[in-house]
This record gives structure tokens, sequence and C-alpha cells, in this order.
């Protein structure tokens, strides 16, 4: 795993852009979160960044990209294969930790989207087992695309910050800093919910006045 980070920090900017792509995308895509985590190449991206070998908005762009590109493959993965993935060799050995990631997501819905984004096993299976679930792809899009944008800046922006100091950062990225981000993401979104719910109760209890004053 060194050799491949020191390679990945001493290629060419084009072939750095490529390597964090496909790496984030096969994550959720094709499962190699399993052997290589998509946190690890995004934090990467970001300390790349840092180097000013390639710019920080198009890094940020191309791994949030990859991310929800990736996930809306795997759903397709998941909807067309449905069983009989999760009967290959590399899922039927985490057959406990799928039952976990099928039942939050019977829970939870797209919220599990959402807070899977922050787990490596989670971010991997669950875009295939919202397809296997017949989640509407409207609602997946909508939570996969709010999950890829705030990981994919989070990371980077992480990698970015943390310079030369990446190799910490990276151990420490699949851990406690994807529970404060994930923490604060979750914080946005409920203020965001009853922002957006008060804004809609408004108008009712405006016309209920307004219809008490005509009767």
């Amino acid at each position: 795993m060194t050799g491949f980070i020191d390679g990945l920090l001493n290629v060419s900017p084009v072939v750095a852009y490529i390597a964090v792509f496909c790496l984030v995308f096969a994550e959720d895509a094709l499962f190699v979160g399993f052997v290589i985590p998509g946190e690890t190449a995004a934090v990467l991206g970001g300390v790349v960044a840092s180097r000013g070998e390639v710019q920080l908005g198009a890094m940020m762009a191309l791994v949030v990209a990859a991310a929800v590109i990736g996930d809306s493959v795997g759903y397709e993965v998941g909807k067309h294969l449905g069983s009989r993935l999760m009967k290959t060799r590399l899922l039927s050995r985490h057959s406990g930790r799928l039952d976990n990631a099928q039942d939050f997501l019977r829970r939870k819905g797209g919220t599990a989207l959402f807070l899977g984004r922050f787990t490596a096993f989670f971010r991997a299976v669950m875009p295939a087992l919202a397809g296997t679930s017949r989640m509407p792809y409207g609602r997946f899009l909508a939570y996969n695309a709010a999950g890829g944008v705030t990981w994919g800046i989070g990371f980077v922006l992480l990698g970015f910050l943390a310079g030369n100091s990446y190799e910490a950062v990276a151990q420490a990225a699949g851990r406690d800093l994807a529970v404060v981000i994930a923490a604060v993401a979750v914080a946005a979104l409920i203020t965001w919910h009853f922002r957006s719910r008060r804004r809609r109760q408004r108008p009712a209890t405006s016309r209920q006045k307004h219809d008490g004053g005509n009767s």
C-alpha cells in the first residue's frame, strides 16, 4: 500500500486525475473498496492538489462525480443481478455484514445511503443493495448525490489541508474523521429538513388565518 501511495503522489497530473477517479468509481461500482478504500484515494487527491500539481476544485469535482456515477453503476448492478450478486464468493464471505447493511437500508431508507457513504463496507455495497431492493432511482440519486458531495469535498479537503501529513490522515479517514464529517453532514441535513418543513407550514397557517377571518 505504501508503494502504491508513493507512486500516486509522483505521477503526472493527468494520471493522478485518472487514477483517483477510477479508484473512487470502482469502489462503489465494482467493490474495489474491499481492497483499497475510496477515501484513501480522495485524501491522496487532496494531497496532490496541496502540492500544486492539480487544481483543488477540479479534484473535488472529479471525486464527487466518480462517487455519484460509481454509486449509480452499483445500483444498476444490484437491480439487474439481484440475489445472484449476493451469492458471489466475494460477498458471501461477508454475509453477516451484508445482513446488517440490508437491515439498515430497510429501516432508514435514503438516510442509510447517505450515512453509509462514510463507512467503507457500506459505501461499497449499499448502492447495489438499494438496486436489489428496487428503491426508486430518483430517491436513490438524491441521497447518493448528497452523500457524494459531502464525502468527496470533505475528504479531498482533508488531504489538501494535511499536505505531507497525509499518512496520519489516511489512516484515520475511515474512523474518527469520517464520524466527524458524517455528524456535521447529518446536522446540516436535519437543519435543512426542519427549515423546509417550516416553510411549507407557513402558507398553510396563513391560509387558515385568512379563511378564519372571512368566516
